[in-house]
């Protein structure tokens, strides 16, 4: 288990991570959210070791961050946003490297399991700059996991890969959240969303979310969110809103002679009918109104852009 207690990190008078405090259950995948500069990355190398905290607590198992650095090295597994390779070596050589830092003993059977696990058999003794993207990524991977540890941390695994390379990846992440505690930093909410058991949301420092992703939908349930395509123009959607009342309006697109526009209102006030009626009393043409369910992408904005601001 990992325990954040009032943690707090500041780069000199930029407070970058404000107070946070959270536990990781042990067996678990969680998803760590944020926008760029939220904090995510500065979080995750604190709890790896790379930086220490300017005050507050982290305790891996039973060990803490500022006692017991060296143990807690041991537990996890990290691979950073900039994948950790020396691309002039081949993959062996690498990992060789890698496993004589963390002092295994057994190399040839810790070699075998990460090769394994992370698909490289047939790159094994091809230099690392003449891999795909993908590849490379399953390198970071394997070092992450060669000392076989009990915590796998990643921060933005899939930047730069291709849609293919993607699903491969998260599928290899899968397969991994099986065994170890597992926390992934990402901005593609679909990867989260497919993997995680659950999500942590941080914004400018702060804990703004933490759940399901079910339970995180459901925290917006007092929200109802409309499609509606109509013949107007786009100058008429936002009058329309005002006039009707209650209603914020997302999106307007203009498409040909209509045009199409998410809407927002309270679930407790319906304003549907007042839509219908009003369309119908300016003759437009109504192509479709219909509800959006809310998603995870829309959780995430509600609190880190029009919350945060």
């Amino acid at each position: 288990m990992i325990h954040l207690q009032d943690l707090v990190k500041d780069y000199g008078t930029l407070r970058a991570v404000d107070h946070i405090s959270f536990t990781i259950n042990d067996g678990e995948i969680l998803g760590f959210l944020g926008p760029n500069g939220a904090g995510k990355s500065t979080t995750l190398k604190m709890i790896t070791c790379y930086l220490s905290p300017t005050s507050g607590s982290i305790n891996v198992g039973p060990y803490t961050v500022s006692d017991n650095s060296q143990e807690i090295r041991k537990k996890i597994g990290y691979l950073p946003e900039q994948n950790p390779l020396y691309t002039e070596m081949t993959v062996y050589d690498y990992l060789k490297f890698v496993a004589e830092v963390r002092e295994i003993s057994d190399f040839r059977s810790a070699m075998k399991h990460a090769v394994g696990k992370c698909g490289l058999q047939g790159v094994v003794n091809k230099p690392i700059n003449t891999l795909s993207k993908g590849y490379q990524q399953r390198v970071g991977l394997a070092q992450a996991i060669i000392h076989d540890p009990d915590i796998l941390i990643l921060d933005e695994p899939t930047t730069g890969l291709d849609p293919n390379q993607i699903v491969e990846i998260r599928e290899l992440i899968k397969e991994l959240g099986r065994e170890k505690t597992l926390v992934i930093s990402s901005h593609i909410l679909q990867e989260v969303q497919a993997v995680c058991d659950r999500i942590v949301i941080i914004n400018k420092g702060k804990i703004v979310a933490d759940g399901s992703t079910e339970e995180l939908q459901a925290s917006f349930e007092h929200i109802a969110k409309l499609q509606l395509e109509i013949g107007a123009s786009a100058d008429d959607i936002p009058v329309m809103a005002q006039e009707i009342g209650g209603i914020k309006v997302n999106s307007i697109q203009t498409i040909g002679e209509k045009v199409r526009a998410e809407l927002e209102y309270d679930t407790a006030d319906d304003k549907r009918p007042a839509l219908y009626e009003y369309i119908k009393a300016h003759g437009w043409m109504l192509w479709e109104l219909h509800k959006v369910n809310i998603s995870l992408e829309h959780v995430f904005r509600n609190l880190t852009i029009e919350g945060g601001e």
